[in-house]
């Protein structure tokens, strides 16, 4: 995974900036608030959502064990329709796939259409250094990407921007990318989107070269969906003479009819609508209508690494809908910059430290960016546990992240920072396996129970710094059970 994100704090470090900032929290509170309130309307006309639920969560499964053999047959229906089938191991590779593709068309410029992969690879940069300018049309990216920002939200990536923040970057900043923002522009909505269609007009007339993502590729016959609400998109997807589609290869879904199913709870699970405003498909190249020449890269990069995981290949069910993020309260609060990925809130908790592994601070910490209260499992459309994937996580950092082969030997590095945790595991682990020492250290506790700390020490602090230490009672259960009910062990 790319490492434009990399190098940031730990999770709790950067959520306890985000916190003191009130614009940012009302911002977030006023956006998730309106966005879950219309979700949860939305959602509530359709009788059967449960069953689409369901349905959902086994077709991406049935398609996740068979995915060797779907993107095979999606390559062969994309080649046989005209397209050119790229495959990318990692970042680097779809960088420089993408950066050869662009440079044989003699071009210096493309234009965008939202792409969570091409985010998650760092492609904008790693084609500026190739000479090559990147333009974002979606108008959320727009924002970021004139406002020298990162997204902060899977649906909404300006959501922690607000109309007079967003009139301000486009007063400043427009002139610098192209055509500048009206004089006299003010923070109506209405304004707003008049200079940012004026402005991305320009790049659309002129731009020979288009780069996408999908929301989903169907292997029988090789489409590719992208589902949107402004129709910039549709605009990157037929004007240029070129276009390049950068896919992971969780997106693929086995037929059409499977298609029908999410096409009913995507567009109710992200922006409460009954169908999607825009939805372009598009099946290799044909003569008469749309790009003469596409290329499809196929990117892997920890998508094959997350599906060994039996517990934490379910987050590859994402159709990347962000009911989790509008639902979760620590999102709502720290918003999407502290999770230092292009993947925030509860998915990205389980989706980034799987992909980019454990290793840094930032991914060892995101499996502890959450409460478990278990609201994004009660919204997702394809039925993702994440909170069982958070535990699986935590235990995995706690043990020394993922398995690592030496020779014939298959080790478990040890985790920086969870050395307390795992000898109070052992000490726990050697008490509770002998009844006369738990009994000996109840005992021993509850005697001198007036001298203990309100806080844990040292690395506990962490923890006992956000919660009471629960008191130790005046006398343990087991003596208490003996001597009001009798007998050995309370036995009578």
């Amino acid at each position: 995974m790319s490492g434009t994100y990399l190098g940031m704090p730990a999770f709790p470090a950067a959520a306890h900036e985000a916190v003191r900032n009130p614009t940012l929290r009302g911002n977030l509170r006023h956006a998730t608030h309106t966005i879950r309130a219309k979700r949860a309307k939305a959602v509530a006309e359709v009788e059967d959502w449960a069953a689409l639920r369901e349905a959902g969560k086994r077709i991406k499964d049935h398609t996740l064990r068979h995915l060797d053999t779907y993107l095979v047959q999606l390559e062969e229906s994309v080649t046989a329709a005209g397209g050119v089938v790229h495959w990318a191991a990692d970042a680097e590779e779809a960088n420089r796939i993408v950066a050869e593709l662009v440079k044989a068309t003699g071009e210096s410029e493309v234009v965008k259409v939202k792409s969570m992969a091409t985010q998650e690879i760092g492609l904008n940069e790693a084609l500026e250094a190739e000479g090559i300018r990147a333009y974002e049309t979606d108008l959320a990216e727009l924002i970021v990407q004139l406002g020298k920002d990162r997204p902060s939200h899977i649906l909404v990536p300006a959501i922690h921007r607000n109309r007079g923040e967003i009139r301000d970057i486009f007063r400043d900043e427009m002139a610098a990318w192209g055509r500048p923002a009206p004089e006299g522009l003010t923070d109506t909505p209405a304004e707003l989107a008049e200079a940012a269609r004026l402005h991305l007009r320009e790049k659309f007339l002129r731009a020979k070269v288009g780069i996408s993502g999908a929301n989903f590729m169907v292997a029988e016959t090789g489409t590719l969906v992208v589902v949107e609400s402004e129709g910039n998109g549709r605009m990157c997807l037929t004007l240029p003479e070129t276009l390049i589609s950068v896919v992971g290869i969780e997106k693929i879904v086995p037929t059409w009819r499977d298609l029908e199913v999410f096409l009913q709870t995507l567009p109710r699970s992200s922006t409460a609508e009954r169908m999607n405003p825009y939805t372009s498909m598009w099946t290799g190249t044909t003569d008469e209508d749309g790009p003469s020449t596409f290329h499809l890269v196929l990117l892997d990069n920890g998508r094959t690494d997350t599906l060994a995981d039996e517990v934490g290949r379910q987050a590859l069910r994402c159709i990347r809908c962000s009911a989790c993020l509008n639902v979760c309260p620590v999102y709502e609060r720290a918003g999407g910059h502290a999770y230092g990925s292009v993947y925030p809130g509860p998915i990205g908790a389980i989706l980034s430290p799987q992909l980019r592994g454990t290793g840094s601070e930032i991914d060892a910490s995101l499996p502890y960016a959450s409460s478990l209260c278990g609201a994004c499992y009660d919204v997702c459309p394809v039925a993702i546990d994440i909170p069982e994937v958070l535990v699986h996580l935590r235990e995995r950092v706690a043990q020394g992240g993922p398995a690592v082969r030496e020779g014939n030997k298959v080790l478990l590095r040890p985790a920086k920072g969870h050395a307390a945790e795992r000898a109070a595991m052992r000490a726990a682990r050697w008490a509770l396996s002998r009844p006369g020492a738990l009994r000996t250290g109840q005992r021993l506790a509850s005697r001198t129970r007036r001298l203990h700390p309100r806080t844990l020490p040292g690395p506990g602090r962490a923890w006992s710094g956000t919660r009471d230490l629960p008191p130790v009672p005046a006398e343990p259960f087991r003596d208490w059970w003996q001597r009001t009910r009798g007998g050995k062990d309370g036995a009578k």
